[in-house]
């Protein structure tokens, strides 16, 4: 039980390393999000500890999905198959590029409508109400970790409109937790039926 715990959080910890990588990519080309110049050390212009920060939450979060449907006794049915799990993959990096590279009439407008696609992705892939709060939950904490971030000059935003970061950020940080959330429970999901199978072989 705890090799298998160890083996989906390090498959959740390396997804969340590589979404953290292409997804930074893109803001830091788009200029949203400015490292110091001696802090930019890798061929993906990215602070080292962005990928590992990122790979730790997703493990965490990952594991905690599953383990909240299991506490509350509601386990997770809604499309749980993996073709439903890359679309929602998907969906994710599309909002993360159009936060980046659609330009719109002013920063509302960009929240507003990463906030509609971010609750729109819940909807489609999620449609848990456990789901629901941990990602408000999670985002939030996320969101003030990053405000400390920018505040100490760790790092900072190109054009903060809300307490020195961007007002659409915690829509990114829900659509990232869902996203997440739903790979954990499909990785949980495939670890219970291969017990399954082979306590029916035994």
């Amino acid at each position: 039980m705890t090799t298998n715990l160890v083996i989906r959080g390090t498959m959740l910890f390396s997804v969340g390393v590589f979404l953290a990588l292409v997804l930074n990519l893109l803001q830091v080309q788009r200029n949203v999000t400015l490292f110091p110049p001696d802090v930019i050390s890798s061929i993906f212009s990215s602070a080292w500890w962005v990928p590992p920060c990122c790979g730790t939450a997703s493990a965490m979060i990952g594991l905690l999905y599953p383990c909240i449907d299991s506490r509350l006794g509601e386990p997770h049915k809604f499309k749980r198959e993996w073709s439903s799990v890359m679309r929602c993959v998907a969906v994710f990096v599309g909002i993360n590029h159009a936060s980046a590279k659609v330009d719109f009439a002013n920063n509302v407008q960009l929240s507003l409508t990463l906030a509609a696609l971010s609750i729109g992705l819940w909807w489609t892939f999620d449609r848990s109400r456990s789901g629901f709060g941990l990602g408000i939950g999670i985002a939030l904490l996320a969101t003030l970790a990053t405000q400390l971030l920018v505040y100490n000059g760790v790092f900072q935003y190109t054009s903060p409109d809300f307490l020195y970061i961007r007002s659409w950020l915690p829509c990114i940080f829900f659509a990232g937790v869902i996203t997440m959330g739903n790979i954990g429970r499909q990785l949980a999901l495939y670890e219970y039926k291969v017990v399954q199978e082979k306590t029916h072989q035994d």
